[in-house]
Parts: structure tokens; sequence; C-alpha cells
């Protein structure tokens, strides 16, 4: 026995992992995957049963391990964010939703001949979009910034909203008759929303307090948020069912947008974990379907997941954007974007249990497989369209190519003019107003501030910039702005000089190098001091890259190359694109004589 739970663990870890490395590698939907491995674990070769595994344990984990991403997506909540959408998000979560939820129950009632009590309950839990599968669509389309916000803030606000809306349903159910379920419903709403939004504040000031008078050791800052978040999670659910999901979100919130304390090694953490908790839950939840749930992928299923897809979700966005001042191609995009996620999963799951055992309701089983057939549609269909969607309307933005620079010196400027007359966006960050003038007297965008504020993502606009090189004379801060800035541009696309100093640094603690081992920022200022300059030329048959290092020399340094396509490449000591002709490359040389084979630009 203790043999078998090991080996169920161990899958359920497993399976979630290569799932996520196989979207990874494969560009697809990571949920997709984690379902289509459940799924095939669980029901079709009986390798895993959940229900065995946790027994009465496995709707308390799915329900702390829901807790836990939404507060984790809470982190990610900027009331900045809202400028010019807010009104948008506020209809999404309210108008929207009625409008899912009783067009969802009407098709569940209509195509499966579900009873209205239970077709409610169904359309209640399907009006979620979460966070779990936004997040990695944002990432994978980059669409528009009002987009962007419009469907994260959607996606995880609504999670707790829907959810509550699931214990109206379900309470009104259990108890039977309009006047009594009216009843329950306004004590059920207010209690919710007191009790979750008191703790949650409650539970975000604790933790503020905390770290502000340094009451926690830096090692036991991740494991007290976690014990804090699980902890306002259960006070609040055993106050009010259900109100524990919302408690665990506005906590996020409220350490988000506060200033008091930084929180940043805290959300890096949290990402982390929901990485495992979303890849193991899916593998959970998938695995507990049976194959005679693949019966509702037929004529009725498609319909229904046609109706909430064509049908729910478009007149929902068309009634929420009304005076908006989203276009019509922002507007068309947010309605074909609506999937669900694992809080519809685990919601139907838990409600379907706790009616099967309340007895009476024959049809409950339907609840799970009709809601994976929609997370499952949803998520295939907008998976694999958004990005081609998304360019069809000219609502994504392309590969971000352009680089922000940390420093703004003279040879920097010069780095980033080459840049920018290549037509790549760029941005200069330094904390000398000489620096920062002097570049915006050359036509460069600089900002004024230290790049390595907690608040800085908030004060620079960071639109097609996809890169990060920092050129400052600190190795210090060189590395300091490679790590807080590796999670936004991904650690293969932050960029430094290399160190000055003999130390060995270890590789975690810094930046990709730039250029070459020994290209420091002394050497690099030595070379412009003696008259160096920063240099683009395109090469051709007739003057390739040999004809380049010939008139050049060795003291050349190549910087960047531009291939066809107008990709940008850099030269590092781990890997150096070559050279080819139809090719630019930008470098820093010693002014040569003009050759007439030279095609010199600048």
């Amino acid at each position: 026995m203790t043999e078998s739970l090991l080996i169920g663990l161990a899958s359920i870890i497993v399976l979630g992992i290569v799932a996520q490395w196989l979207s990874w590698r494969l560009r697809l939907p990571s949920i997709l995957l984690l379902l289509i491995l459940g799924f095939v674990a669980g029901p079709v070769t009986g390798f895993l049963d959940p229900d065995e595994l946790f027994g009465d344990l496995l709707v308390p984990l799915v329900s702390v391990s829901v807790a836990v991403i939404l507060f984790e997506g809470g982190l990610s909540l900027r009331f900045a964010e809202l400028r010019g959408t807010g009104s948008v998000v506020r209809n999404l979560i309210s108008v929207g939703l009625v409008v899912t939820w009783l067009v969802g129950a009407g098709a569940a009632h209509l195509l499966f001949g579900l009873d209205l009590a239970l077709a409610t309950l169904l359309g209640s839990i399907l009006v979620v979009t979460g966070p779990t599968v936004i997040g990695p669509l944002l990432r994978q389309v980059r669409p528009t910034s009002r987009i962007s916000s419009t469907l994260k803030w959607e996606g995880i606000l609504i999670d707790p909203i829907g959810a509550m809306l699931a214990v109206l349903v379900f309470e009104a159910i259990l108890s039977g008759g309009f006047q009594e379920a009216t009843t329950t419903a306004v004590v059920v709403v207010l209690k919710t929303v007191l009790i979750g939004g008191v703790i949650g504040g409650l539970g975000a000031l604790a933790m503020m307090m905390l770290l502000k008078r340094y009451w926690i050791p830096d090692f036991l800052d991740n494991a007290a948020t976690l014990m804090i978040v699980v902890s306002v999670f259960t006070a609040s659910h055993l106050l009010q069912s259900e109100s524990g999901l919302l408690a665990a979100t506005v906590m996020g919130i409220i350490l988000a947008n506060q200033k008091m304390v930084a929180i940043k090694h805290i959300i890096k953490f949290k990402e982390n974990l929901r990485v495992l908790l979303i890849s193991s839950l899916f593998i959970l939840l998938a695995a507990r379907l049976r194959v005679i749930d693949l019966d509702y992928i037929g004529a009725s299923g498609l319909a229904f997941l046609g109706v909430l897809m064509l049908m729910a979700r478009p007149i929902a966005v068309a009634l929420s954007s009304l005076g908006s001042g989203l276009t019509w191609r922002e507007r068309l995009f947010l309605s074909w974007i609506a999937p669900r996620g694992v809080v519809a999963a685990a919601v139907a799951s838990i409600f379907a249990l706790r009616l099967e055992e309340a007895g009476d309701y024959p049809q409950a089983e339907l609840l799970v497989p009709l809601t994976f057939l929609v997370i499952i549609g949803t998520i295939a269909i907008n998976g694999l369209t958004a990005s081609p969607v998304a360019r069809l309307l000219s609502v994504a933005r392309p590969n971000p190519q352009g680089a922000l620079i940390v420093g703004a010196h003279s040879w920097a400027r010069g780095i980033a003019y080459a840049l920018q007359v290549a037509g790549y966006d760029v941005l200069l960050v330094d904390s000398n107003w000489e620096n920062v003038s002097a570049a915006r007297k050359s036509g460069l965008q600089a900002h004024f501030g230290n790049i390595l504020s907690e608040y800085i993502l908030d004060d620079i606009k960071l639109d097609g910039i996809g890169r990060m090189l920092a050129l400052t004379p600190n190795d210090e801060v060189n590395s300091l702005a490679a790590l807080h800035f590796a999670d936004v541009f991904g650690r293969m696309k932050i960029y430094q000089l290399p160190s000055q100093s003999k130390e060995t640094v270890p590789k975690h603690l810094h930046g990709r190098h730039l250029f070459g081992s020994e290209i420091t920022y002394g050497y690099l200022s030595g070379r412009f001091a003696e008259g160096a300059v920063v240099k683009t030329t395109g090469l051709t048959e007739q003057f390739g890259y040999e004809s380049f290092q010939a008139l050049y020399g060795e003291d050349a340094v190549p910087l960047f190359l531009i291939d066809k396509d107008g990709a940008l490449e850099f030269f590092t000591p781990d890997e150096s694109p070559t050279p080819r002709p139809g090719q630019t490359l930008i470098s820093v040389v010693k002014p040569a004589e003009q050759s007439s084979d030279d095609p010199e630009r600048n």
C-alpha cells in the first residue's frame, strides 16, 4: 500500500512537469497536455486513481491549492493597469458574468436535458475564465496592453466571484423554494464579501507588519507567506463556506499594491509553486474522469461549446465594453478569448461530490464531464487560434527586439543610437541626470531613475523591448539589474558586461556576458577614449565578414548582427552568430581610411 501511494504521488509530479516541458517544446497550451496525460493515466490505463490515492483529502487538497493559485494571481494585479479599462473589467465580472451564466444554463437545460437547478449550477460554474490559462496565452500572444490588462484582471477577479455564485446556487438547490433561496443568497453574499474581504485584508496587514519589522528571517519569508495564505483561506472558509478563495485573492491584491515592504522574492516563489500546483491539479482532476464521459463529445457537446464561445462570450463583451475606448478589433479579440481553467474543474468536482453524497440528484454526475468538455474545448481552440487571430486583427505586438539599456554614459548612448537607427526600440535608464539629459538631446528615450527600484516597472514602458543590457561601470549594479529583470524578459535575454574583477561570480548571480569574455567596461571605455566608434556595416557578397575583418583588424569588436528578417542577434562569449552576406553588423571599430568597398552607413 505504501509503495502504491508513493508511486501515485511521484506519477502526478512527473506527469505534470513532463506536460509543462512538452508544451514549452511544442508551443502548445500546457493545460491541454496536462488534461491529455491525466486522462491517459486515469481512466484510459487505470494507472492513477485520485479518489483511491487521497480519499477524503482530495477535496481539501484541491481547495487549498486553488487558494494559493488565486493568491499568486492577486500578486500580479496592479491598480495602475486599470487605467482606461477599469470599467470594462468591472462590467465583465458583473454584467458579463450574468450573461454567461444565463446563456450557459439555458443551453445546458435545452441540449442535455438537465433540470433547471443543475443547469443553473453548471452555468454558474462555467462563468470563470481562469488565470491559469489566461497567463500562458498572454505570454504567447503578446496582445496590446489594454487587452492584456483586461483579460488578466477579469481572469483573476472572476474566479472567486464565480465560485461564490456557484455556492449561492448550490445552497439554493439544497434549501429548495424561491423564498428560502432568495434569503439564503442575500445572506451568503453579504457574509462571503464581508468575511473574505476582512480576513484577506488582515492577512495582508499581518504579512506587511512581519516583513517591515524583520520578525521573519529571509529563509522563512516564503514559508511564512504560504502559512499565512493557507491560514487566511482556512479561517475564512470555516466562517463562511467558499469565502476563502475571495480572502486569498484580496490578500494578494493588497500586497501587490502596497508600498510598505518589498515582495518581489515572494512573488517569484509563488510563481514557481503555482506551476507545480497547476500541473498536479489538472493531472488529478483529469484522472477522475471516466471513459464514458467521452460520449458527451458529440453533436450536443459541440453545440453547447459553440453557444458559450460564439453567443455567450460575444454578448458579454459587447455589453461590457459599451462606451469604452476599446476598438472593434480589441472587442472582437476579447470576444474570442475565454478559456476555462482549474477553478471551474475544481468547483465542478467539489459540488458534484457533495450533490452525489446528498442523494436525489442523479444528474449531478454530469457536472464534471460537461465542465471538462468546456475546459478542453476552450483551451484547445483558444490556445491554437489565439496567435493567428491576434495577428489577423492586428492586436498582437510583434516579438519585441528592442533593448533596455542600463547606463546612459557616452558610449552606451552610441550603442543605443546605432540600435535605434537600425529600427529597434531602445530605452536607457540611468541615475545620473547629465547622462539622461544628453541621451534625450540626442533623440534617445531615457528614464531618470534607479534601475534597482522596486517600482521601476511602474515608471517605464517596455513596449517593443524584449532584452536588457547592463552597461554600467559597476559590476554589482549590473548583476543586480540582471537578477531584477530576469523575471520580466527571461534569463536567456538578460545581458551584462563581464566583470572587471578577477573574482569568479556564480552563473545564477549574473546575466549572460556580452560581446566577449575580455570586453569589460574598462576595455570598451579605453577603446572609445582612443577614438573608436560604433559602426553599422551592411555585408554583401563583395564585402563580407572576411573583408570587414581585413579592413578593421582583430581589434574590431562585433556587438550585434541583424539578419534578413530583422531579428537582432547578440555576440556573446558562449554563442556568437556567423555573419553572412545580406546581414547587417554593428560593431566597435577604430576608424579606418574609408575604402571604396566599405558600405559604411554611419
